[in-house]
């Protein structure tokens, strides 16, 4: 999990796939029309403890902060860039907890803890969908029309 964090750290001069301190947002306005928010437990950078945090899902990067008021002023706790992560899946077996799902990239895994399944499901479907959106595994000149072929 620490090469996970290193990763969330690489937004302001850290490395990997996550980021825990935040100036790489990207102009994102993360404070309107996002496409997924919510709680969600996440554990701490440093301590293996849970910690709830208010999560904001747009244009591929998924955001936290330390409370659900989120406006223009509002600094991120950290951030991941969705397009960074292969898999988002649940793991109930692996934390022996109830509504956990895990993301992950080719380094390492974050898992996250949701307040129902229903919770859980939606935010993996909505990460899931971002990863594909975002995913640098295929770039526009790769993009075959069949359709146009015939």
């Amino acid at each position: 999990m620490a090469s996970l964090w290193r990763a969330a750290k690489s937004a302001v001069g850290m490395s990997d796939d996550f980021k825990e301190t935040v100036d790489e947002y990207d102009g994102v306005e993360f404070w309107s029309n996002p496409e997924r928010t919510g709680w969600l437990s996440k554990q701490g950078q440093y301590l293996p403890n849970w910690r709830r945090r208010w999560f904001v899902l747009k244009q591929g990067k998924l955001l936290w902060f330390k409370d659900s008021d989120v406006t223009r002023v509002s600094r991120p706790r950290g951030v991941i860039p969705v397009a960074s992560c292969l898999t988002v899946k649940g793991a109930e077996d692996v934390l022996n907890k109830p509504f956990a799902f895990e993301l992950s990239t080719r380094n390492d895994t974050m898992y996250f803890v949701a307040d129902s399944e229903k919770e859980k499901e939606d935010w993996i479907n909505s990460i899931g969908r971002s990863i594909v959106q975002h995913s640098r595994s295929v770039t526009d000149s790769e993009i075959v029309d069949y359709d146009s072929k015939r």
